[in-house]
């Protein structure tokens, strides 16, 4: 996972998380996949009423969940997610992780398979200081991708259209975008100018 975008006050939201937030209707179903500290699923459960559950791998971040009362599997994401059923979450959220999934087609079908909507937030590739970096013959390094190239766990990055192609390859129907410059949101070229972007899909 990559590094966060910049830290609003205490006890806030980021706003990517505050827009995901917002896409999920109250007392809904909703996984969690890389949930981290379980910051979006508590808040989803103390301000929408929404009934949630993580996925997360780190040691310290499952422990985190526990603390904040959050439902919370540990297992690797790469074994995919078998153990749930069909349509069984209403969303299913996959936040600043597709990246350094090694198998991207695989989780997205599988997000379409466990629930009726699919949100995904990933850095944007696009972005022109990244191309700028490119040009002077080095891999970009920027705030929302801080790894030099031989220790990052980005392994997969992609540009707003490269997903928007394999989107529509999956058969799955985006219906809401959203863009952001680290906590701005970006209306005006976003291919462009945005460092994270976020999508919201169903199947077919």
């Amino acid at each position: 996972m990559t590094a966060a975008a910049s830290t609003p006050a205490s006890g806030a939201l980021r706003n990517d998380l505050a827009r995901i937030a917002s896409w999920i209707q109250p007392a809904s179903r909703v996984l969690d996949l890389g949930c981290g500290d379980g910051e979006l699923l508590a808040h989803l459960r103390d301000e929408r009423q929404v009934n949630g559950a993580g996925v997360e791998i780190n040691d310290q971040s499952v422990i985190a969940c526990v603390r904040r009362g959050v439902n919370v599997i540990q297992q690797n994401l790469e074994e995919g997610l078998a153990l749930f059923d069909a349509q069984q979450f209403d969303t299913v959220v996959l936040s600043q992780t597709l990246q350094s999934m090694h198998h991207t087609e695989h989780i997205l079908r599988e997000m379409a398979r466990v629930a009726q909507y699919g949100v995904v937030s990933f850095p944007n590739f696009g972005y022109w200081p990244h191309g700028w970096q490119i040009l002077r013959g080095r891999m970009p390094v920027t705030g929302q991708m801080p790894y030099a190239w031989y220790n990052t766990p980005n392994i997969h990055l992609c540009t707003l259209r490269d997903f928007e192609s394999l989107a529509q390859k999956l058969g799955l129907r985006i219906f809401e975008r959203a863009t952001f410059n680290h906590e701005r949101e970006v209306r005006l070229l976003p291919s462009w100018r945005s460092t994270l972007a976020l999508y919201r899909f169903t199947a077919g």
